[in-house]
């Protein structure tokens, strides 16, 4: 083997320039070698790391980073991947500098271990990491964006021991798509306060719906029907609830009934079965005419009345909109065919939609519209013949 630091002897080249997945670590004569090169190396050729030291000094690489304590017999190819840093350009991490939180939960999840094992085996090879809080045995790969400043950021992390703000557990719970109260629970385990203590019972009160909506995020509200829901399961007070809600960092989209009645869960739920998904309210349109028929036909109650009492949970009617004395069912069919609010202006293609779909006449469809408040503005002659009802 020849003696000089730009060797072209195959076996050094093993050594002096490694394959790290897709990238390249090589060595230069004018700079120092990195710890992290030598672990790497020796992981690869499958040697001890004083054997890597010792042919880089044989080639008269002479400024090799070293840790104070001594050098490792064996080296496994992920642990030595945990002192990969992530970057651009592939570098490894620099003995003496404080290890961040940041660079074990990205090092670790890289290679599928916990932020115990990482910070351990980074301890191990003679890095500086910090002491503290213990890190979780458990690995998980959502921890790095668990403490990103924010959502969708890639510059500013989470102090370690900082509190996070409850908003902060709602936006990266809701980013991950799992639970604010599973989210809550690893950045405790992850050594950060929280203005509030996790309970068993937030999983119960976070979870509102099913699928990727059953969780509340930084900027939706929780339907009054859950808080309803949780209070008749758990036997808690409506009031405590909401104020767990506000502490956990969520707001209810309307003030909960200080009175239920009975039938208030079943008009709530989207449905009218008293189970979620439940009703969201509408800031803009209102709650939807067709549902307040539904409703009155299903509890025997009068859609005024029903109309009422959505008004006091918060799920108002447009005031364009004309609430018929009693239910049909023709026209709960009618309205499940319009796709326009009472804001909007039905036009001659939106009656013709109805007409074929409902298999009414254009004519009847348009006037049974305008007696339920919708603006049909176009001077049209609306044929009276029935069309077929489309497939």
């Amino acid at each position: 083997m020849s003696n000089s630091s730009e060797s072209q002897d195959p076996e050094d080249l093993r050594i002096t320039r490694l394959r790290v997945r897709r990238e390249t670590s090589f060595v230069k004569p004018d700079r120092p070698v990195r710890f992290g090169h030598v672990l790497y190396a020796a992981a690869s050729l499958e040697c001890s790391p004083a054997a890597i030291v010792s042919r880089l000094t044989a080639l008269g690489y002479a400024d090799i980073e070293l840790p104070d304590i001594p050098l490792p017999l064996t080296v496994d190819r992920d642990d030595a991947l945990l002192i990969k840093e992530e970057a651009y350009n592939l570098s490894w991490l620099e003995l003496g500098k404080p290890v961040s939180l940041r660079h074990i939960l990205a090092a670790a999840g890289r290679v599928g271990r916990s932020p115990a094992h990482a910070a351990r085996r980074l301890t191990a090879f003679g890095y500086a990491v910090p002491a503290g809080h213990p890190l979780p045995e458990s690995p998980d790969t959502r921890d790095i964006v668990l403490i990103r400043a924010q959502p969708r950021g890639n510059g500013d992390w989470l102090d370690r021991g900082a509190e996070v703000p409850a908003h902060h557990v709602l936006s990266a719970a809701a980013e991950l798509g799992y639970s604010p109260h599973a989210a809550a629970n690893r950045l405790v385990g992850l050594g950060f306060r929280l203005p509030y203590t996790p309970e068993p019972g937030d999983e119960r009160i976070l979870r509102y719906g099913v699928g990727h909506r059953a969780w509340p995020s930084r900027y939706s509200s929780v339907p009054s029907g859950h808080v309803l829901d949780v209070a008749r399961e758990t036997g808690r007070p409506q009031a405590a609830i909401v104020d767990r809600l506000a502490e956990l960092g969520c707001r209810t989209d309307a003030p909960a009934p200080d009175a239920p009645e009975e039938d208030d869960l079943f008009l709530l739920s989207q449905e009218l079965d008293g189970r979620a998904p439940w009703l969201w309210v509408n800031g803009v349109v209102g709650v939807q005419l067709r549902h307040i028929l539904r409703a009155s036909l299903a509890t025997g109650r009068t859609p005024a009345e029903i109309t009422e009492r959505l008004a006091t949970l918060g799920h108002w009617l447009h005031a364009n909109a004309k609430v018929p004395a009693v239910a049909d069912v023709e026209d709960i069919r009618l309205l499940e065919t319009v796709d326009r609010s009472f804001l909007d202006n039905v036009h001659l293609e939106h009656v013709l939609r109805s007409a074929s779909l409902t298999g009414r006449s254009p004519a009847d469809v348009a006037s049974r519209l305008t007696a339920l408040g919708y603006r049909l503005p176009d001077e049209v002659e609306y044929p009276e013949v029935r069309g077929t009802v489309a497939a």
